[in-house]
């Protein structure tokens, strides 16, 4: 009853649409403490596997849930007495908020529960997948650092980021999706869902195992894994993003033609400019980038045809490719040239000057 008499005043906590489905992360409602107090996550018994480790260690990090009882059974019964359930139990209803993904009929993928993403995710969601479908935007609120709030438009593209760089693997490996068509060179046995399996007891050990503590080190052992792949996200290449979209917008400062991007240092840089040229709409019309790579030495670098390509869009000019110092100097009509990459790729200037020129001269060619 006080279940539904609280949904009545607060809503927001329960909303149910894929689009919808956020609520405030900061409450200091006593009703919410009293409410929360006996929450309980189900998940199944026995052998435990990285994807409902993961998902119940996402659902902690919500308020709701953050001092809720893992109760790990698969009986039917107890399960009925759980808030949430995860990874058991044959059903997935989101109002009812239950996530299994076993049944023959499920074939949900997070385009198709979040269409709002577009329709490239096509791999099966586990139950990481579904709770992250649902609840990642709230997460990733959570750990974000809370000086620097996250944007709208920011948070959705740290969500997309952290699905293909983190949990899609998940999704794939608990639902064997091979990586490729082909029978694989070699198998990678490192990855984190082999580490979490680990850590469940061999099959021949005699030794008397709590299965429920050894579940809690295997959250601790996914925490660290999204926390430092959400944070890298946020922290590391968020910031790199929005250096490259500065540079593009100041790109005819640099040059007239806007073919010339300018990095005060060295940063990841290739992905982030692919993307965001899909996104304005420029087409591949940037050829170079300058960057300082140290005291005295400027790099000009030509712009690869994708972003782990070494073929490049205009290479610098090919009379320089292989020749290094003064004689480069010499050849480029260029002061302070300090190298030229045999296949063109790279080159290197002692100045911002003479690297701009570099690439200037490399563009009229």
């Amino acid at each position: 009853m006080l279940k539904k008499s609280f949904k009545l005043l607060h809503p927001i906590l329960y909303r149910t649409s894929p689009k919808s489905c956020s609520f405030p992360i900061t409450r200091s409602l006593s009703v919410s403490k009293l409410l929360f107090n006996n929450m309980k996550i189900g998940t199944h018994d026995g052998v435990f596997h990285c994807d409902e480790v993961l998902a119940c260690f996402m659902l902690k990090q919500l308020p709701q849930y953050k001092d809720a009882e893992i109760v790990r059974t698969r009986d039917p019964e107890k399960l009925k007495t759980c808030d949430i359930v995860v990874d058991v139990g044959a059903e997935f209803d989101h109002e009812s908020k239950r996530y299994d993904h076993h049944q023959r009929e499920f074939n949900e993928t997070l385009s198709s529960l979040r269409p709002e993403f577009g329709d490239k995710y096509k791999i099966k969601l586990s139950s990481a997948g579904l709770v992250y479908a649902y609840y990642g935007e709230d997460v990733i609120q959570t750990i974000a650092p809370k000086e620097v709030p996250l944007q709208s438009e920011d948070l959705r593209i740290i969500y997309k980021k952290v699905y293909e760089n983190f949990i899609e693997e998940i999704d794939a490996i608990d639902n064997g999706v091979p990586m490729t068509s082909e029978e694989p060179k070699y198998k990678i046995r490192t990855h984190l869902s082999a580490r979490v399996g680990r850590l469940n007891p061999e099959w021949n050990s005699s030794a008397t195992v709590d299965l429920d503590e050894v579940f809690k080190k295997a959250m601790k052992l996914v925490s660290e894994e999204f926390l430092y792949t959400t944070n890298y996200f946020i922290s590391v290449w968020l910031p790199a993003r929005d250096y490259v979209k500065s540079a593009i917008e100041s790109r005819f400062e640099v040059h007239k033609s806007g073919q010339i991007l300018e990095y005060t240092e060295r940063f990841p840089w290739k992905e982030h400019l692919f993307d965001l040229e899909t996104e304005m709409g420029l087409g591949h019309e940037i050829k170079y980038v300058l960057f300082n790579d140290k005291p005295n030495s400027w790099r000009v670098q030509a712009v690869p045809q994708n972003p782990t390509s070494f073929l490049t869009r205009k290479p610098l000019h090919k009379d320089w490719w292989g020749v290094r110092d003064e004689l480069l100097s010499d050849v480029a009509a260029i002061p302070d040239c300090i190298f030229c990459h045999s296949t063109g790729f790279i080159g290197g200037n002692a100045t911002r000057e003479g690297a701009l020129k570099m690439a200037i001269a490399s563009l009229e060619a």
